[in-house]
């Protein structure tokens, strides 16, 4: 494989990457928050820990799928899922795979590297001269 060739498309791909972790926890927050796409009242009461948890994932999902200041978002959504996973998966035992937060961790580490690489090209921040 031609490594030159996969080299050329690396900024387009770091804006899908970015595009799509958005989406993805931007779902989160849109069934804890709006209900979205269950059938059921949301679980979460108006100001509690989950409610916070929610609101943080909606906005940098939102912000991160559009690529509007999307560093200061990804340093949050990454530490807030770094938070997450400690709150809720740690005490269930030390390996990711059996306490069930390999998600977090690797949500975690995406919006870290996101962090330090940026938008990418096809971003709000990139059209306004903001990468």
């Amino acid at each position: 494989m031609n490594t030159a060739v996969l080299a050329a498309y690396r900024p387009q791909v770091l804006s899908l990457l970015r595009f799509m972790s958005g989406l993805l926890l931007l779902q989160h927050g849109c069934l804890k928050l709006l209900d979205f796409p269950a059938n059921h009242p949301p679980a979460v009461v108006f100001g509690n820990l989950m409610w916070f948890g929610g609101l943080i994932e909606l906005v940098c999902g939102v912000l991160l799928a559009i690529g509007l200041f999307t560093r200061p978002a990804a340093f949050l959504a990454s530490g807030f899922t770094a938070v997450a996973y400690f709150m809720v998966h740690w005490a269930r035992g030390f390996y990711p795979i059996l306490n069930g937060g390999e998600l977090a961790v690797l949500y975690s580490f995406v919006f870290l590297y996101l962090t330090f690489a940026g938008p990418g090209p096809i971003s709000v921040d990139a059209k306004r001269g903001a990468e």
